[in-house]
């Protein structure tokens, strides 16, 4: 039985071993920046230029070794169209931490940060974890947000940034890596202060089965 501490940060299950804990970890922006290729390059470790766009939502996962513990990522790939939109605020409940995407060649992507980072706070749990993502800087020649305008816009919102290439493969791994790395940072801080009198009361995300089916720049 996971403890009030550990449901606030995935489940630790010690019938399974599987794994230690479960993070669920959404990748959201609008439409086109590339989520869905970011996800299958740190997934499946391949590139396809042909994605269609992500239709609602679908989810890879990935067991990763951070702090000797094992760690099942959850990853959710979300449409980034507004007709979808419902249904992918639905599934913001329970995430431990976000890659907020933008594409630097298309100034409108970088525009909706702003709602994106809204939008989180509005259906996610307060204590989720951010990462701003500049995709596709393997593009420098059509390159229309600066590393700059990215890192200032990532610090006034209060979240680490990365300029990344899913083709070039460029920060994926160690974009997600550094996600984790903050969850599992916040945990401990959580395990070192809980009370035990009130940890009870304060239910956070639980990671169930249920919805299943630091600053750096790109180095090209």
């Amino acid at each position: 039985m996971a403890s009030a501490t550990d449901s606030r940060y995935g489940q630790k299950e010690s019938s399974d071993q599987n794994f230690d804990y479960m993070f669920k970890i959404l990748i959201i922006g609008n439409s086109s920046v590339g989520k869905t290729s970011f996800l299958f390059r740190y997934a499946d470790d391949s590139f396809t230029p042909a994605f269609v766009s992500t239709v609602g939502i679908d989810f890879k996962v990935k067991t990763i070794y951070r702090n000797d513990k094992r760690i099942k990522l959850q990853i959710w790939d979300t449409a980034g169209q507004e007709r979808y939109r419902t249904i992918t605020t639905a599934y913001y409940r329970g995430a431990m931490g976000f890659i907020l995407m933008y594409d630097i060649t298309n100034e409108e992507s970088f525009n909706a940060v702003q709602d994106w980072s809204t939008q989180i706070k509005t259906y996610s749990w307060d204590n989720a974890q951010v990462l701003l993502v500049g995709n596709k800087c393997d593009m420098e020649d059509e390159r229309l947000v600066s590393s700059e305008r990215g890192r200032q816009l990532a610090d006034h919102l209060g979240f680490e940034f990365f300029e990344a290439s899913a083709k070039d493969n460029i920060n994926v791994k160690q974009t997600f890596e550094r996600l984790v790395d903050v969850i599992c940072e916040k945990m401990s801080e959580s395990l070192d202060t809980a009370d035990p009198a009130v940890t009870g009361a304060k239910q956070g995300p639980q990671l169930t089965d249920q919805q299943a089916p630091p600053h750096q720049d790109c180095a090209c």
